[in-house]
């Protein structure tokens, strides 16, 4: 009995100390995670709530990812871009997106010089780190074809010269989901090119008073003016390298194709997600690992960052239309749908 005893005492000791054992981290996240608590201090200052726009947009800074910004007008749309653009030491520029608008306004054009007696090409707008485009949606189709290029190679073709851009390169755009006239709804091979759509909705109650005090306590200063840089263009570019660094295992490659691959048998569903949707998921459920301190994801990470990479990916039945059913309702069946990965 006393042996007996003895074991049992014997292997209870390792659980114990297994129990008090901290997870250590097998890459080097301090740094990373230190700088998003730096970026979400300094929006802080100005945006009051929208937690779920704020980490989307630094989860596609980390991905190497472009994001479409979607919402009625008022909600910090375009304030939160400018601002997250302000909080990085790099090129910025904004391009106003109008029915006449044309390619040349926003890539460049070739100016004849004189004195050479030869063509130069004189860079437009979107040679920048970061571009923020507004009203996306108001430009007409030749114009947010310009665009295909630039968003997934990062370089543009003009008069048979490739220009490349300067890393980072990331693209911010916004729209109004409710106003149709004077728009062009985007194709769907510009939709592909974004990584998340960011649906961004009305603050509460609390916030909207939130709101209206700091505004009220701020007098004449410029919000813009409150924000510091406090990351550079290469300190972006180690990030992203850390990022694909991060440990997925195989089931969740395998959950994740589930997850797209029932986007494309979806009886709800008109068009399914390409596997550029699945290469999304994984980039940006990495990114979300890391900047809450994993070196490995977990399904939550995938869940939560699904549904914003699916939502424009996919097209519903006519059917599901009429009915009233929207893309993140099938998004959100679907993956209650898929069974977890154990």
């Amino acid at each position: 009995m006393e042996d007996s005893q003895n074991n049992t005492g014997a292997q209870e000791t390792p659980q114990d100390e297994t129990k008090g054992m901290e997870f250590t981290s097998r890459i080097d996240l301090k740094d990373l995670e230190s700088a998003v608590q730096k970026i979400k201090a300094e929006l802080g200052k100005v945006i009051v709530g929208q937690q779920n726009m704020l980490e989307m947009l630094i989860v596609s800074i980390l991905s190497d990812g472009h994001s479409l910004i979607e919402g009625v007008p008022g909600v910090a749309k375009t304030v939160t871009a400018k601002l997250l653009a302000k909080t990085m030491d790099v090129d910025f520029s904004r391009i106003q997106f109008t029915p006449d608008l044309m390619p040349s306004d926003i890539l460049g054009t070739s100016v004849f010089n004189v004195k050479t007696s030869e063509f130069e090409f004189k860079k437009g707008p979107v040679f920048s780190n970061i571009v923020l485009i507004d009203e996306i949606n108001r430009a007409p189709a030749k114009t947010q074809a310009a665009l295909f290029e630039v968003m997934e190679e990062r370089q543009i073709t003009m008069d048979g010269t490739k220009y490349a851009m300067q890393p980072p390169f990331l693209v911010f755009a916004t729209q109004n989901p409710v106003e149709q006239e004077g728009t062009y709804a985007l194709p769907e091979a510009q939709l592909d090119r974004f990584l998340f759509k960011i649906n961004v909705p009305y603050p509460s109650l609390e916030e909207e008073i939130v709101i209206l005090e700091n505004e009220h306590n701020r007098e004449n200063k410029v919000a813009l003016d409150l924000i510091k840089p406090v990351l550079t263009a290469s300190q972006i570019a180690e990030y992203q390298n850390t990022i694909k660094k991060i440990i997925i295992e195989p089931n969740l490659l395998k959950y994740i194709a589930a997850i797209t691959d029932n986007t494309r048998n979806n009886a709800n569903l008109f068009l399914g997600a390409s596997p550029r949707a699945s290469l999304a998921i994984m980039n940006a459920s990495k990114a979300m690992a890391a900047i809450n301190g994993r070196d490995f994801v977990t399904p939550d990470d995938i869940k939560k960052i699904a549904p914003a990479v699916l939502n424009h990916r996919i097209l519903l039945t006519p059917e599901r239309e009429m009915e009233g059913i929207t893309p993140d309702k099938v998004v959100a069946q679907i993956i209650e749908a898929i069974e977890i990965p154990r």
